[in-house]
Order: C-alpha cells, then sequence, then structure tokens
C-alpha cells in the first residue's frame, strides 16, 4: 500500500489557533494516516507466526496464524465489497463471540473504509434493535449460535440486506427473512487475497460501539482510526499492559464491549498470540483453557475472575502461565487481588475507563522503588492517567476540586481517545448532552473520586450511586469491598434507600457463600472495625445472586426497584 502525503490545510482549524499556525514554522515530517489498515498489515507481516487460537469447547481449538488471519481479512473485505455491496462509509454490525471470525471482521471493515459495528448480544431485545437501526447496519455476521436472538429481530431492522452466518446453527430459524443469508466461509472462500485498501482518513470512523443504555436510549460512540491507532499504543506501553511478541493474551473481556477493552488491536500491533475463548465464559472451561493453552496474560471484569478463583478452589488447575490479569469495568475487592497473588502467584492490575474512552483510562502500576507493602495502597486504586489523557474533579458548584487525595469531586477527562459527542445515526448530527459534555470539551464520567498529588485516581462512587446521609457521603463501593472481604460473603451490592431521618442510608444486599454461617449482626461488626460506625447499614437482605448488567457489572437500578415494590426481605437492625 502507498500513502499519499496529505496536505495540511489551516482553513479548518479553530480560529483561535489558526494565527498561531500562519506564524509558526511547519515540521517536515511525513502526514502519513493512523489506521486501523497499518495495524492489519504490520501485523500480517511482521508478527505473522503469532497465533490466534480460538476455543471450542472440548474438541482440538481452532489456530490461525496472524499470516493467515490477514489474507482471510482481506478474503473477506473483497467479499463485503463485491458480493454483498459494502461500500466506504457503510456500517457492518456483528454479533459475534471472541473468535477469530470477529477478529477478521476487526481488521477488515475499518480497512475497506467502512464501519465495524460490534453488536452486545446482551443487550435487551428492544435495545438491541434499537441500535442496530439506528447506526443502519447494511450486513450482519452473526455466530450460528446466536441466531435464536437474531432472528426475531428480523422484520423489524430495515436496514439490514444480508446476514453472514459462522459456525453451526439452526438456520432454519432465517427461512423466510427478507435479507440475504450467507455463510461465513463459503462466501470467503476464493476471493483475493490482495484489496486495494483506500488511503483513510484518519479522522474517518473506523468502529462503533453503543452504551448499555441504562438511562434512555443507549448512545453510540464511533471510534476513529486515528483513536484505535493511538489507543493500541497506548495498551502496548510499559504503564499500560505492556504487550509484546513474547506474550500470549486471553481477552476474556467481549469482544463487543469497547472492543474488547482495545486488546484485539494492540495486540494484532504488538505481535501477541491470542486465546479466544469464544462463547465459553464460565469459570470452569476458563481454567480448562488456561491450563491447556497458557496464556500470560488475562484481562475480564472482577466477577469473572470472582467465579474463577472458587473454581481452582475447588478443583485445581495449573495456571501458572498466567503472570498478570487485568481487572476493568467495576471496582475490584482488595480480598480477590491478595487471593490471587497468594495462592496462584498472579498479580492483578486494577484498570479503570468507559466506553467513551476507547475505554482505557488509567492503570494502578505503582511506583518504583516500593516494598510489595507499600505498594498495595497504589494497587487499589484505579491509577494514574497516561500522559495522553487530561483529567480533572469537579465539584457540585462547577468548581475545579485539587488534586490533593482528600477533596472529592465528579471526574472529567479529555484526550485523543477521548469521545466528543455521541454518534447522531446515518443521518443525524453528533449529540453532546450537556449533563455528558462541557462546552470546553470535557466529558463528563460521572464517576466521584480523588485525585491524589501523584495522579492516582480513587472512585468512591459513581455519582448516581454515592449515597448522601445526613449531608455527609458513603461510598457504595468501598462498603461492598469490605463485605467481600469477610470469608464467609461470595458478593455484596451496596444501594441507597429512603430514610426519613438523614435522606439516605445504605442497604446492603448480601450474597452468602455456601455453608456460611454469619448473621446481619456479624456482619454489621466486621464493617464496624473497618468503617466509622455512621457508615455502617441498618437495612440488610440475603439475595440468591447480584444482577448483572449486559457486560457483568453490578446492576444496581434492578435492586433499588425491588426494594422500591417490596420485593426484597429486609431485616433492619436497631
Amino acid at each position: 500500500m502507498t500513502y499519499q502525503p496529505v496536505a495540511c490545510t489551516i482553513g479548518g482549524l479553530p480560529a483561535r489557533n489558526r494565527k498561531t499556525l500562519e506564524a509558526t514554522v511547519l515540521s517536515t515530517m511525513q502526514d502519513v494516516p493512523l489506521t486501523v489498515t497499518r495495524i492489519l498489515e504490520h501485523g500480517a507481516l511482521a508478527h505473522g507466526t503469532a497465533q490466534v487460537v480460538t476455543w471450542t469447547g472440548g474438541g482440538e481449538p481452532q489456530r490461525r496464524s496472524f499470516h493467515d488471519v490477514g489474507l482471510r481479512a482481506t478474503r473477506l473485505a473483497n467479499a463485503l465489497r463485491d458480493e454483498l455491496g459494502v461500500e466506504q462509509g457503510h456500517t457492518v454490525g456483528t454479533l459475534l463471540w471472541n473468535n477469530c471470525e470477529h477478529l477478521e471482521a476487526y481488521l477488515a471493515v475499518p480497512s475497506m473504509g467502512a464501519v465495524l459495528h460490534t453488536l452486545n448480544l446482551r443487550m435487551p431485545t428492544g435495545q438491541l434493535t434499537w441500535i442496530v437501526n439506528h447506526a443502519a447496519d447494511r450486513v450482519i455476521v452473526v455466530n450460528g449460535s446466536l441466531l435464536p436472538l437474531l432472528a426475531p429481530l428480523l422484520p423489524e431492522l430495515g436496514s439490514v440486506e444480508h446476514i453472514v452466518v459462522t459456525g453451526p446453527g439452526d438456520r432454519s430459524v432465517l427461512d423466510g427473512c427478507r435479507a440475504r443469508v450467507h455463510d461465513y466461509e463459503e462466501l470467503i472462500e476464493g476471493r483475493p487475497e490482495r484489496y486495494p485498501w483506500p488511503v483513510t482518513d484518519e479522522r474517518q470512523a473506523a468502529a462503533l460501539c453503543y452504551t448499555s443504555g441504562t438511562t434512555g436510549d443507549p448512545k453510540g460512540v464511533a471510534y476513529s482510526h486515528r483513536s484505535i491507532y493511538l489507543h493500541s499504543m497506548q495498551v502496548n506501553s510499559a504503564e499500560a499492559f505492556g504487550l509484546s511478541a513474547k506474550d500470549t493474551l486471553l481477552p476474556v473481556v467481549p469482544m463487543f464491549h469497547a472492543n474488547a477493552w482495545g486488546t484485539p488491536h494492540a495486540a494484532f500491533m504488538a505481535g501477541a498470540s491470542m486465546v479466544m475463548p469464544d462463547r465459553f465464559l464460565q469459570p470452569a472451561p476458563l481454567a480448562d483453557m488456561i491450563e491447556a493453552a497458557r496464556p500470560t496474560l488475562a484481562a475480564a471484569v472482577p466477577t469473572i475472575w470472582q467465579g474463577l478463583l472458587a473454581e481452582l478452589g475447588a478443583t485445581p488447575r495449573d495456571v501458572s502461565s498466567l503472570t498478570h490479569v487485568y481487572i476493568g469495568g467495576s471496582a475490584c475487592p482488595p480480598s480477590l487481588m491478595k487471593a490471587f497473588e497468594e495462592r496462584h502467584g498472579i498479580r492483578v492490575v486494577h484498570a479503570w475507563g468507559m466506553t467513551e474512552l476507547s475505554p482505557l483510562g488509567s492503570m494502578a502500576h505503582p511506583p518504583a522503588g516500593l516494598t510489595a507493602e507499600e505498594e498495595w495502597p497504589y494497587r487499589v486504586t484505579q491509577g494514574r492517567f497516561p500522559a495522553s489523557v487530561e483529567y480533572r474533579l469537579i465539584a457540585p458548584d462547577g468548581a475545579v476540586v485539587p488534586a490533593d487525595g482528600q477533596a472529592v469531586g465528579e471526574l472529567e477527562v479529555r484526550g485523543p481517545w477521548v469521545a466528543a459527542a455521541y454518534y447522531g445515526g446515518a443521518a443525524g448530527e453528533p449529540m453532546r448532552p450537556e449533563d455528558k459534555f462541557t462546552e470546553d470539551g470535557w466529558l463528563k464520567t460521572g464517576d466521584v473520586g480523588t485525585i491524589s498529588p501523584d495522579g492516582y485516581l480513587t472512585l468512591t462512587d459513581r455519582a448516581k450511586d454515592v449515597i448522601k446521609s445526613g449531608g455527609e457521603w458513603i461510598s457504595s463501593v468501598e462498603l461492598e469491598n469490605h463485605l467481600m472481604g469477610h470469608p464467609e460473603v461470595a458478593e455484596a451490592a451496596v444501594v441507597a434507600v429512603p430514610d426519613e431521618k438523614w435522606d439516605e442510608r445504605p442497604l446492603a444486599t448480601v450474597v452468602l457463600k455456601e455453608g456460611a454461617t454469619v448473621d446481619y449482626e456479624g456482619l454489621r461488626e466486621f464493617l464496624a472495625g473497618r468503617i466509622a460506625r455512621w457508615q455502617v447499614p441498618e437495612r440488610w437482605a440475603l439475595i440468591p445472586e447480584v444482577p448483572k448488567t449486559s457486560v457483568g457489572k453490578f446492576d444496581k437500578k434492578v435492586i433499588r426497584k425491588r426494594y422500591a415494590d417490596g420485593e426484597l426481605e429486609v431485616t433492619t437492625l436497631d
């Protein structure tokens, strides 16, 4: 592929910058677009022998080299253009697990100038229908096991013209649908292994991902080629995941969620082999996978690792290949971090991010030169921000809160892989709601916390989840972490409920481990030794499991609704 320099134009710059640039000496460096195409070409050539291993749940895993993945991605691009009529700017949806075919689409669709739209298979069907129509997907690539999910939606999906099915599944459920149905392998078979990749503007949308829509309709984030490229470089840096060709990565975090935290693109850039779990995300197959495929690094939300820790305790496996586990999505209980390290020698690294941040925001690597004990206060934070992400804390009155490790405020961020707006749809203008974006370009994260003088972020709650009791704030996350540190507690979620005297008080919902004997009084005393007594909940309820969102986070709005509807058996202690 031959790149053409992009002429530097001053006219499109904001007026405040135009005069400065006119009086500035421009560099003599080449202006080469930062694109997914370059990641595809580099990974397939420079790291062609790296492997993508897709778990099959019992049989021999599927294995493909990066070289073969590159060829198959090229054949897919030719098929999408020649057979399905996909052109630059069209959106292609994927309803897929973490597997090699999904990776091929990750690389092919943006490289040909189209937009990859990852569909969250755990979304409510109404929201799934809404986002396909909002994005105007022309094609949906779907795994055969997910056809029962897709088929009932098709009559409402007005833009979808083609369905491409990967793997086995009951395709009869598609009989009578308006869209043409294709087999993935038959579609790409015999297609050319060369493609005239366009010289894409690096600011052009490459991928589209929608938030889970906990309030209102889901909101789309359109990642640019540039943002994906820069984010991949950050993931590969030593202050983030530090991926290299020596590593094998297990991305358990779904590829339909914020580009799997950017790990597929980053791994293909760095030459790190990948173990794809497909649909086998339960603790037992994950343990088997780690023992057999020997990954060195893995990434997932805390609930995944809690299940895996219990599985390894019940049925030990050899997981010694894992050196680091990266946890994000929600706060990780320190007890879980310590258990992995003490029992299995695996270092858990805390991370924070959002769909709107591509999603990497911060990583909890402690400063150099500390003892293991001195590192812990840093490791349980959400970490430090990379150089490309600016940050600030804002008080309710709009003032900037000092980064002193004490003052609390809502976190706002901006940077080259941070969203400046939400996608407005195929024919709509970008949306910048005031509750999410400031006039001067900052993203309001909705997270509340502190930042230390050396830049470590500690989140105490979501703005919507913080408990305002008698004029003081109580962190639901802190209460949950302490409760989950109790040896007989499996999970715990804390929400604010109305209180006549104090305005709000915490309600602790607890999942006990099998055979547990602790009672509410025992849990109260356990907390009282760790937090101020006035913060200890009076209201308690046992639940069989904590409800989760589509990406594995605690779904506290469900708990609040169950409480309001009188569905929880609540015990109030004096």
